[in-house]
């Protein structure tokens, strides 16, 4: 059954119990988005807004809260998906099962898009009557969180040759003229930043179209790492089972099943300030300057609803779009990335900034064991589309006998711990980009990484016993054990890197007078108990407050002719520093607020007993 229109996902969803309506007249700044937080946290149903203070229209937001909703959404279409995925890595199959292949065909068929000679969005509204969302505290104003951004080529409204992107965008705030202009944050390396560079060459107004709502298969296929031959738009038909509806008005391309469409033209001779905006790693993203809208009209189809999510510290709602591509197309890991057996991008540190690989490892089998097919492999990780972004890989050997998988992250880093050579196994991209909205390098978009590569036999057993920390440097105390192997020390505040390697050298000076080999990897941090209150504190502080070339020391640390080397004791800086974004807080009066709401609503109260 293919939905029709996010109308349809809604009712099915309440249909199953898996969507509450909500009634009360509700604010859309912060109060909405933090009782999103808090039913998200407890596995909750999806929540339709029908009274949106400000708005006339009713919204919608976690979807896609749960992974089994999220598949749920998409029950459907999973089997034709299989076979696709299938196709595309055995291409021969095709002859090898004719009847399945021709049971297929007519599906493909009628997925491809479909032009209409009508508008069925037919109503007009201004922007600031659409919910204005805002999420957070400091965030500069409203933003949409589940745009479809559709742009083409000069001279083309081709849907085989469109790009759609979810790049966010800002309502309202800033110098933004209300009702006029809207923010547009979007890279020029991706999809649209092509197109975008080719107008700048061309003659021809760049003009975009936001599509916000339609069937939830819309949305996932805008954020769905596609090759570069294939369009969102069909990707969207197959991934929908319905044929992608749409019609074309003064040059615009505006989709015929979503709830509203929003277009414009690109200013392409200056920019505005765009954020802060509450991001996926847990932090701010700052101010920067980015493109914008203008010559705006909103269109929309009686009784729209406005989807939304509330992006954060992950997990959040978002982390059902990882899970989502990852069941479709896991199979294709092996095609993608010969030689790569699995593969996990880790969401409690915001996705970009922990890598986990497990890979083969094939070369001279009959002499000592090291690092060498693994770290081909890395440099293809590293190389190619989202993985392109990681900050940390961690890649480990397949080893025969062991049940190693990246899924359980405290047992690989214990496999991993146990085996690595710090001497020779530590390898660093310096001065290079990396993930926009992280902000541990010193700045914007730029940073280090670091590749940790792992084929040896076993070269240590890892300790639990702290003994070995009681008599530390007087800067350095609050020893907390976070795994075998690893431990938390609390440190001063961070004030510059000239002090730190100043700290650090008596910290690592103090690691080579009293050898602790059981700890292979400690991490300095501004606060033990946080760190150590659960696992997922200890992933996200370590790895998001960290930029490798700049905060990774060692006990012993030389040069080896131009690699980095330390033995026994890798000390990780996670402190945070003075150029790092702020991290996301709730406002404590949203806090006293949504606390009422949910004691006088007995939908919302149920969820919480």
């Amino acid at each position: 059954m293919a939905y029709n229109n996010l109308q349809d996902a809604c009712l099915d969803l309440e249909k199953n119990q898996k969507l509450i309506q909500i009634d009360e007249l509700l604010d859309p700044d912060q109060v909405i988005p933090e009782i999103h937080r808090r039913v998200y946290a407890v596995q909750g149903p999806a929540l339709l807004f029908n009274n949106v203070k400000g708005s006339p229209f009713r919204a919608v937001s976690n979807l896609f809260g749960t992974f089994e909703r999220s598949e749920f959404l998409f029950r459907h279409v999973m089997k034709k998906l299989e076979w696709l995925i299938k196709i595309k890595k055995d291409p021969i199959s095709v002859f090898h099962h004719p009847l399945t292949t021709i049971q297929n065909l007519g599906y493909l068929v009628s997925a491809l898009p479909k032009r209409n000679y009508s508008n069925q969005l037919n109503q007009k509204c201004h922007i600031l009557e659409l919910p204005q969302i805002k999420s957070w505290p400091d965030d500069g104003g409203a933003f949409i969180t589940l745009p479809q951004v559709i742009s083409f080529p000069p001279n083309s409204l081709d849907p085989k040759k469109a790009n759609v992107g979810m790049y966010r965008i800002q309502l309202s705030g800033n110098d933004y003229i209300n009702n006029e202009e809207i923010g547009l944050h979007y890279q020029l390396h991706r999809g649209i930043g092509n197109h975008h560079l080719q107008y700048l060459q061309s003659k021809e107004d760049f003009k975009i179209s936001i599509a916000v709502g339609g069937p939830p298969a819309y949305t996932l296929a805008s954020i769905f790492p596609l090759p570069e031959n294939l369009s969102e738009i069909l990707f969207s038909g197959i991934l929908n089972g319905k044929r992608y509806s749409y019609y074309t008005q003064d040059g615009f391309l505006i989709p015929q099943d979503v709830d509203f469409c929003i277009t414009g033209t690109v200013n392409l001779k200056n920019l505005k300030t765009e954020g802060p905006f509450g991001d996926h790693l847990g932090y701010y993203s700052l101010k920067h300057p980015f493109p914008y809208l203008e010559n705006l009209k909103v269109y929309h189809k009686k009784n729209a609803i406005w989807p939304f999510t509330v992006v954060g510290r992950p997990p959040q709602e978002d982390s059902s779009f990882g899970f989502l591509i990852h069941q479709i197309v896991a199979e294709l890991t092996t095609t993608e990335f010969p030689g790569i057996k699995e593969i996990h991008a880790v969401d409690q540190a915001g996705v970009h900034p922990l890598l986990l690989a497990i890979g083969s490892e094939r070369y001279m089998p009959f002499r000592d064991r090291k690092p060498e097919e693994i770290l081909t492999l890395a440099n293809h990780l590293l190389g190619k589309g989202q993985t392109s972004l990681a900050k940390y890989l961690f890649i480990a050997a397949d080893e025969k006998g062991t049940e190693l998988s990246t899924k359980n992250i405290p047992a690989f880093f214990n496999y991993i711990l146990e085996r690595v050579d710090w001497s020779k196994d530590l390898h660093f991209f310096t001065n290079t980009t990396m993930d926009t909205l992280d902000y541990s390098g010193g700045s914007w978009n730029a940073g280090s990484k670091v590749v940790i590569a792992c084929n040896r036999n076993k070269l240590r057993n890892l300790d639990s016993d702290l003994s070995c920390f009681h008599n530390l440097p007087e800067s350095f105390h609050s020893v907390s054990l976070i795994q075998s192997g690893i431990v938390c020390i609390q440190g001063t505040s961070f004030l510059n890197y000239q002090q730190t390697i100043l700290e650090l050298k008596i910290l690592t000076d103090y690691f080579e007078r009293n050898a602790c080999p059981g700890f292979p990897l400690i991490i300095l941090c501004d606060n033990t108990k946080f760190i150590t209150e659960n696992y997922n504190n200890f992933i996200w502080s370590c790895f998001t407050k960290s930029n490798p070339a700049y905060d990774i020391y060692g006990a012993n640390a030389r040069y080896d002719y131009k690699h980095w080397a330390c033995e026994t004791n890798l000390i990780i800086d996670a402190r945070t520093k003075p150029h790092h974004a702020p991290p996301l807080i709730v406002d404590p009066k949203i806090t006293q607020k949504v606390d009422a709401i949910i004691s006088n609503i007995p939908s919302l109260n149920k969820l919480f007993k």
